[in-house]
């Protein structure tokens, strides 16, 4: 899949932009804050109908306007043209049209247009708290599993119902059965998806990390989960007392996580900046492969600030992966050094283009 061109309005500091890319490498230079991401985080807006971010979709409407819009056209896999327009209205919500139709359920949009980003914020994923690592499973998995993200809508409804009765101090047993039933069902194909997903991702992940890192050292990952050897409805029956006391549902697939090691220790709390970095990176690329295994469709890579804490060789290293072979397509990357993008282009040939970005505004450059 490619992203051809898009046309942006107001979209943070963006205040117009109409784009044409590359269908290979497409950089974008230009100091802290001149809207770089900005522009990579347009095309997840048209992606996923949601910012790249944990933040408000208000505060993606650049200072002063009204509304924002963003309208991409890509060329497909398949052959066939598309055209995603995605816009927000204040006080009118938020729109968003597939070839000028419409969608009754923006949900619909999940997974038609798969996309990886890697962020300087994705460090999280190993140094946050494991509602960030569930976050990312659950965006993965719903771009390639439509049924999964109306799992999560119901187990996140029943696990709303359940820690209500339990701070209101409810403690009818039938009561809870009832509505732990739909909760069940729905936790029952979430792990599955979960634990599918990670044994799928593993051997990539550790492919990945090994070149990137020359063997220097070994990382993994696990999946983690109160319903790998029990039920969920026996983990409800055993917690309800200590929920009772809590106020809140202590257990369950709303609590899952993912361990990440660094050999035989822990990532989070013996990897340097570079090995935490490289971690991210092998786990993103190991996503990639996952999305375009599983949908059939190659995503687009955005790398934002992939420079940053990774030393030169290793930078290379990552750059040999995804410009290598037909494994990867488009790939967007920025950077404030002209010399590493320079660097960048050298060796992947004429099908490439170089952007320099100044206070929201673009300018094609010679390579």
């Amino acid at each position: 899949m490619i992203l051809e061109r898009i046309d942006i309005l107001d979209f943070k500091n963006i205040a117009e932009a109409k784009l044409e890319f590359s269908p290979g490498v497409n950089c974008l230079l230009g100091r802290n804050g001149m809207g770089k991401s900005n522009l990579l985080e347009a095309i997840h807006f048209l992606s996923m109908a949601r910012p790249l971010r944990s933040v408000p979709e208000s505060s993606l409407t650049r200072h002063g306007a009204e509304m924002l819009m963003v309208k991409g056209e890509y060329a497909m896999d398949s052959g066939t043209a598309e055209t995603v327009s995605c816009g927000i209205v204040k006080g009118r919500g938020k729109t968003l049209r597939r070839n000028d139709k419409e969608y009754r359920r923006i949900s619909e949009h999940i997974g038609k247009f798969p996309i990886v980003t890697v962020t300087p914020a994705d460090t999280d994923i190993v140094t946050g708290s494991g509602e960030v690592r569930r976050r990312l499973m659950d965006t993965v998995i719903s771009q390639a599993d439509p049924a999964y993200l109306s799992r999560l809508i119901r187990y996140g409804r029943g696990l709303d119902n359940r820690n209500k009765m339990l701070r209101s101090g409810i403690s009818d047993r039938l009561l809870y059965e009832s509505i732990e039933a739909t909760m069940c069902e729905a936790a029952q194909g979430i792990h599955d998806a979960r634990r599918e997903w990670t044994a799928a991702i593993v051997p990539g992940f550790k492919r990945y990390y090994s070149r990137i890192s020359d063997d220097a050292e070994s990382a993994s990952l696990e999946y983690r989960s109160s319903l790998n050897d029990r039920q969920l409805q026996e983990v409800l029956d055993a917690e309800r007392p200590r929920d009772l006391a809590l106020g809140f549902t202590s257990a369950g697939v709303h609590r899952d996580d993912i361990s990440t090691r660094l050999g035989d220790y822990s990532m989070r709390r013996l990897g340097s900046q570079g090995q935490i970095k490289t971690f991210i990176i092998a786990l993103k690329l190991a996503i990639f492969d996952y999305l375009r295994d599983k949908g059939g469709i190659t995503p687009i890579l955005l790398l934002d600030d992939i420079f940053d804490k990774l030393d030169a060789s290793r930078v290379a290293r990552i750059i040999a992966e995804v410009s290598g072979g037909e494994n990867f397509g488009q790939i967007f990357i920025t950077d404030t050094n002209r010399e590493h993008l320079d660097e960048t282009l050298a060796g992947i040939g004429p099908a490439s283009r170089l952007f320099e970005v100044e206070q929201g505004r673009f300018r094609e450059i010679d390579i």
